[in-house]
């Protein structure tokens, strides 16, 4: 790679002198993966493009280009990562003009979205079809996220020391790295992730039989390699087997969100046994739910104050 960027130079050469130097350290690892896609997008659409070509017309074009097979949100995306190259640029003298200004940001149609969570009832059938061993399987993980809402890599990092039987409780405070070969613990996604969370006694139960042989420290659900893809492909068997929508295991956790909400349980709670960071993020993700719970309180205090005179 060139050691001085000139208005000559090659633009993904830029890019990827410019992520390594804001992003790398800065950003969490899965982030940073984004922005090398991102850089072999660029290398494959735009191989001879340099800083001084880039114009509104030439970036419009390299968009139009991506948002040929790619949805609009993932078009979306792609343009924030260059607009925040360019825009460093600019200010560096390597371009004339903020070639995003007014830039159209278009893509092909969404793929219809598939069943997010499953209701009480689904989710009753899909548990009755578990088939729990004496030892771990994939069946106790599903087991284990239905019932505390934990995203994928903290089910995975959960080990028996983790669990406190006395006070039912279970202490989230590590994830693991399951997209790497070699594995191993890592942070959690962000200060909020580190929780306690409540586990129903009956659940609690199982697993400090499930665990009470097994090693304090180590991972109850990892041996070896593993897949996302092989959990989801065991969820979706159980979900064909009873009938119901197929959902991913990201979609058990929505499916515990969505229940606990109709159940009663404030946001602020839900908020805080998902590790959301503030309840904006779980108001956003369950917005169709929340409103759908006002339009029955709605009707609750109407009812009420009806019945004041």
């Amino acid at each position: 790679m060139e050691t001085t960027i000139t208005q000559s130079s090659l633009f993904y050469r830029y890019f990827r002198e410019w992520y390594e130097l804001y992003k790398v350290g800065a950003v969490r690892t899965v982030t940073l993966q984004k922005y090398v896609m991102t850089y072999h997008h660029l290398v494959a659409l735009a191989p001879t493009l340099t800083l001084n070509q880039i114009d509104r017309k030439t970036y419009q074009q390299l968009l139009n280009l991506f948002a040929e097979n790619h949805e609009r949100q993932t078009v979306l995306a792609f343009h924030h990562h260059l607009r925040s190259a360019l825009l460093d640029a600019f200010d560096e003298g390597l371009i004339k003009i903020d070639p995003t200004r007014k830039i159209v940001v278009k893509g092909m149609p969404p793929v219809p979205k598939k069943a997010k969570y499953l209701n009480q009832f689904e989710l009753h059938a899909v548990l009755s079809d578990l088939k729990l061993s004496d030892t771990p399987n994939w069946d106790w993980f599903l087991l284990l996220v239905a019932k505390t809402g934990l995203r994928f890599a903290e089910a995975l990092a959960v080990t028996p020391k983790d669990f406190d039987f006395t006070h039912q409780s279970l202490t989230v405070k590590q994830t693991w790295n399951y997209k790497s070969v070699n594995g191993g613990f890592q942070p959690t996604k962000n200060f909020s992730s580190k929780r306690r969370i409540q586990i129903d006694w009956q659940t609690i139960t199982q697993f400090s039989q499930l665990v009470k042989n097994l090693p304090e420290d180590e991972p109850i659900f990892v041996d070896g390699r593993v897949f996302n893809s092989t959990v989801n492909n065991q969820l979706r068997k159980h979900c064909e087997n009873v009938g119901v929508p197929v959902i991913s295991i990201h979609g058990l956790r929505h499916t515990h969100a969505s229940l606990l909400l109709f159940a009663g349980v404030t946001i602020a709670s839900v908020a805080r046994r998902l590790g959301h960071s503030n309840m904006t993020t779980t108001q956003q993700t369950y917005l169709h739910i929340i409103q759908e719970l006002e339009s029955q309180d709605t009707d609750k205090a109407m009812r009420f104050l009806s019945g004041l005179f």
